[in-house]
């Protein structure tokens, strides 16, 4: 791992090495009640180094997390199959989203100790959660067993139990307590309804301000889209994806052992994207100015047919009229020549 020495390496590795021998003993693994380790070298070789006794752990933490664990594949006169025992613990590793089906390295001791350290201590964390709510199960069935029908009178008894009447002396002294308590009581009542009065009058202060912000309306609020917002917004995606890619060559690579998702260093895909929004901008821009340009023609056409400027007889009359009045002559005029 770039940036890490292999003295860190090895400090992490101890320090798994010792938390997963913990949790292996917390969780009642039989395998290692009677082992007695002390040093974390020893630790690290019982956990990462193959041996059938990693394989006997590995398979009891795998048996706790699925009851029905190891399958039943058999080979003649060998008893389970290793390596199918081996397939089905890096298929669990997948159904709880720890590892891969093709993931046989961890399960087989191969792979690096911080990636073996790491991936039990994630089996061991789902098998203590797993502990919990089989606790949590054996508690319901506990408050069950409470609440059956043969146990109901005496919970009632001790829900509402029946008291002795209070003597006369104490109830004397309860009625005076009471008495004593009323006019504070109408303080309080009156301080309350003035805090009530006070909030009122702040209430429609604040209304009052408000209405005068205009820049507190929802329309000032709304963002206004931008086409140099979005190439900002490309530009920091851009940075983000290659910051992370170098991120996980650098620190996540071996943790994860996986290689590096693809991200495509293309930023013409950006840019075309900014471009075409920039032309559609612009083609919005022209039919809003062409949609304004043909409704002045509009109103223009329309004052031209509906307002008298051709003067005839001494009168002033609109154009709809004069074209009339021209084909009318000229109907006239072809007549008399056909005559």
């Amino acid at each position: 791992m770039a940036g890490v020495s292999r003295k860190e390496i090895e400090v992490k590795e101890e320090e798994l090495s010792q938390h997963v021998y913990s949790a292996l003993q917390a969780v009642s693994c039989p395998l290692v009640e009677h082992l007695y380790l002390q040093d974390s070298s020893s630790m690290v070789q019982l956990l990462c180094s193959p041996s059938p006794l990693r394989s006997e752990i590995l398979t009891w933490i795998c048996s706790r997390i699925k009851p029905n664990f190891p399958t039943s594949k058999k080979l003649p006169g060998t008893g389970t199959d290793p390596e199918a025992v081996m397939r089905e613990m890096a298929l669990l590793g997948q159904e709880l989203m720890l590892c891969r089906a093709n993931d046989l390295k961890l399960t087989k001791g191969e792979a690096t100790p911080l990636q073996q350290l790491l991936f039990l201590q994630q089996l061991l964390t789902v098998v203590q959660d797993c502990e919990e709510e089989e606790e949590g199960e054996d508690e319901s069935h506990l408050v069950g067993e409470l609440f059956k029908s043969g146990n109901l009178p005496h919970l009632t008894g001790m829900f509402q139990p029946e008291l002795p009447q209070r003597p006369a002396d104490i109830q004397k002294i309860c009625d005076e307590m009471k008495s004593s308590e009323q006019p504070v009581e109408v303080e309080a009542e009156a301080e309350a309804a003035e805090v009530e009065s006070v909030l009122q009058a702040t209430r429609s202060e604040l209304e009052r301000l408000q209405s005068q912000c205009d820049f507190l309306s929802e329309a000032a609020q709304a963002a206004v889209f931008v086409p140099s917002s979005l190439r900002v917004a490309a530009c920091d995606l851009q940075q983000l994806m290659a910051t992370f890619s170098h991120v996980f060559e650098s620190d996540l690579k071996d943790l994860c052992g996986r290689e590096a998702p693809g991200f495509s260093a293309d930023c013409h895909v950006f840019q075309r994207v900014q471009q075409l929004l920039l032309a559609c901008d612009t083609e919005l821009e022209m039919l809003k100015e062409a949609s304004e340009a043909s409704a002045c023609v509009t109103e223009d056409v329309k004052q031209l047919q509906t307002r008298p400027e051709y003067w005839r007889g001494g009168q002033k009359h609109t154009l709809s009229e004069k074209l009339e009045e021209l084909r009318t002559r000229i109907s006239d005029y072809v007549s008399v020549l056909q005559s």
